[in-house]
C-alpha cells in the first residue's frame, strides 16, 4: 500500500467510496451523494496546506475502485480548515475513508497518520476529529494515533430517521 496526494483521475473511486457511507451508513452526516461537479469542487478545495490523499494498492486483485494510474484505491483522507474565522487558521479539521472492502487491513491508520505528518509539515497546531457517535472504529482509530476525547456533542444531527451523536477529538501537532 502506498499513501499518495489525490489527482482527479481518483475522483471516481473516492466518490465511490463516500456515496457508499452517504446512503448507507451514519459515518457521515452527508445525506446527498456526490456529483460530479461536487468531486470537483472536493478536489480544488483539497490543494497545498489543506491537502487530500488516497490510499493505493500496488499489487491489486482486479476488483478494486480504480484511481489514476490504473491504481486500486483503498481509502481516502483530508485535513479541511477547521472553522473560518482568521484565528482558527492554524487548526485543522481531518476526514478519513476506507473502502468496505479495505477495512480492518491498516488502511485508515495509514491514511490518518500521514495527515499528522503533512498537517505538522503546514504547519498547524491542532487536527480535530468529529464522529458520529456509534462509529466506535473510527474513534478507536483515532485514539490508537494520538487524539484524545474533547467531548460528545448529543444529539446534533439526523440522518435516516435517527437523532446522531458527534464524538470530538483532538491531536496537538
Amino acid at each position: 500500500m502506498r499513501i499518495r496526494l489525490a489527482e482527479r483521475d481518483d475522483l471516481d473511486a473516492v466518490c465511490t467510496i463516500y456515496n457508499t457511507e452517504v446512503t448507507g451508513s451514519m459515518v457521515t452526516l452527508d445525506i446527498i451523494p456526490w456529483t460530479a461537479a461536487d468531486q470537483d469542487e472536493w478536489l480544488e478545495r483539497h490543494r497545498g496546506a489543506h491537502p487530500a490523499v488516497v490510499a493505493v494498492d500496488e499489487a491489486g486483485s482486479g476488483d478494486e475502485l480504480l484511481g489514476a494510474r490504473g491504481e486500486p484505491v483503498l481509502g481516502f483522507a483530508s485535513l479541511s480548515p477547521f472553522r473560518e474565522k482568521p484565528g482558527y487558521s492554524t487548526t485543522v479539521e481531518n476526514s478519513v475513508y476506507v473502502a468496505r472492502h479495505a477495512r480492518r487491513r491498516g488502511v485508515g491508520r495509514a491514511l490518518l497518520e500521514e495527515l499528522i505528518r503533512l498537517g505538522k509539515d503546514h504547519g498547524f497546531h491542532a487536527i480535530i476529529a468529529r464522529t458520529e457517535g456509534s462509529n466506535t472504529a473510527s474513534t478507536e482509530l483515532h485514539l490508537a494515533c494520538g487524539f484524545e476525547l474533547v467531548g460528545v456533542e448529543r444529539e446534533v444531527g439526523r440522518k435516516h430517521g435517527r437523532w446522531l451523536d458527534v464524538v470530538e477529538l483532538q491531536r496537538m501537532l
